[in-house]
């Protein structure tokens, strides 16, 4: 028996990596001698570097940037020498988890940190970065990144701007001559798991400034900001990519991505799978194991059991998910190459009671599946 377990991580449980070594745990009970391969995953969203150092073996470095309020915080980025690849995930330098519900306000915080992570990349020798746009904290259209690489965005009275998307209103000049000039040799992925445009109500202000702790009246603020830097990006760059599906990303990181540091912005799943060689792990195995917290309808929009269903359905392969619950139209999943989902639960309870026994729920379940597996 042949398994490949490639998890995506269950949010405030288990990393990916925690969940990938509990499944085997319990596929090693019912069948020790069978051949298990980890590859764990995730989407693009916050967790994506984990996945990638787990499943790459890159090196792990620190470095003291600024969190999306300015103070200064210990990121992780990653890094493959031998391609001269950089992982950089914007969440550990802006990432919502790192502030408290009252330290949220959309109008003021600010990706300056995620510029630090990109310098450090540059002078390691990057040439080609992979950019994770999810769990920011901030909607400052990545001109906090900007002003951290270099460029100047000053008001109509010659001054620098204060950081935040609220400050966008005063833009006058964005002067982007000083932009760091190694940015123009390296290239740039930036793995999305939305699709929406930068402004409206599908918006990045309208859609996920709310969690980051902007008012309705913020929202308009905010997309108004977002707005004049967009305009005035266009005259600069003589291209407006307002309407690109996942400029909205992560406070319109991905326009910022896009526009300035000419990024691809691709599927956060397929970009992480390719980078896993999961392609590759493919044609040995019997049976493949992933799963995530939940699965239900939105998860066919680019969740990590959905992007791995798909990928193993071309290869005629059987996948279970293993969900923390299985929500409002998880059935749909069945007709994008899941053979079978099932929740973790062992009877009634509680998410609190279930939290901590997620890893055990887990192996639970992998040995029961193994067991079944093997009786056929």
């Amino acid at each position: 028996m042949n398994v490949l377990l490639c998890p995506d991580s269950f949010k405030d449980a288990l990393s990916a990596e925690q969940a990938a070594s509990a499944m085997a745990s319990g596929i090693q009970r019912a069948a020790p001698t069978a051949t298990i391969n980890l590859c764990p995953l995730a989407d693009g969203g916050e967790g994506s570097l984990e996945a990638l150092i787990a499943a790459t073996n890159a090196e792990r470095r620190q470095l003291t940037v600024q969190d999306a309020l300015g103070r200064p915080r210990q990121a992780s980025w990653g890094w493959l020498s031998e391609q001269r690849t950089a992982f950089i995930e914007l969440a550990e330098a802006s990432g919502l988890q790192h502030l408290t519900t009252h330290q949220r306000n959309a109008l003021h915080t600010t990706t300056y940190g995620v510029g630090e992570l990109f310098l450090a990349a540059l002078d390691a020798g990057a040439t080609r970065a992979l950019l994770f746009l999810g769990g920011s904290a901030t909607n400052d259209a990545g001109a906090g990144m900007l002003q951290a690489l270099g460029a100047k965005l000053v008001d109509k009275n010659g001054d620098s701007l204060p950081p935040g998307g609220a400050a966008l209103q005063q833009l006058a000049t964005l002067d982007l001559s000083t932009l760091d000039p190694r940015l123009n040799n390296l290239e740039v992925e930036a793995a999305v798991d939305v699709d929406n445009p930068l402004l409206g109500p599908r918006g990045a202000s309208a859609v996920f400034g709310p969690q980051k702790g902007a008012s309705p009246d913020d929202v308009d603020t905010l997309d108004r900001a977002i707005g004049h830097f967009a305009d005035l990006s266009a005259q600069v760059l003589g291209r407006d990519e307002k309407e690109l599906a996942g400029a909205g990303a992560a406070g319109g990181m991905g326009f910022a991505a896009r526009c300035f540091l000419n990024a691809t912005l691709t599927p956060g799943i397929e970009m992480i799978m390719q980078q896993a060689k999961l392609p590759s792990l493919l044609p040995n195995v019997d049976l493949i194991i992933t799963g995530e917290g939940r699965l239900d309808g939105q998860s066919l929009s680019g969740k990590t059991p959905i992007g791995v269903a798909r990928l193993a359905k071309r290869h005629g392969k059987p996948v279970i998910v293993l969900a923390g619950s299985l929500g409002d139209g998880w059935q749909a999943c069945l007709e994008e190459g899941v053979t079978a989902s099932f929740a973790l639960a062992d009877g009634p309870m509680a998410l609190e009671d279930a939290l901590p026994r997620t890893a055990e729920l887990l192996a639970d379940r992998c040995e029961s599946i193994t067991r079944l597996w093997l009786a056929r």
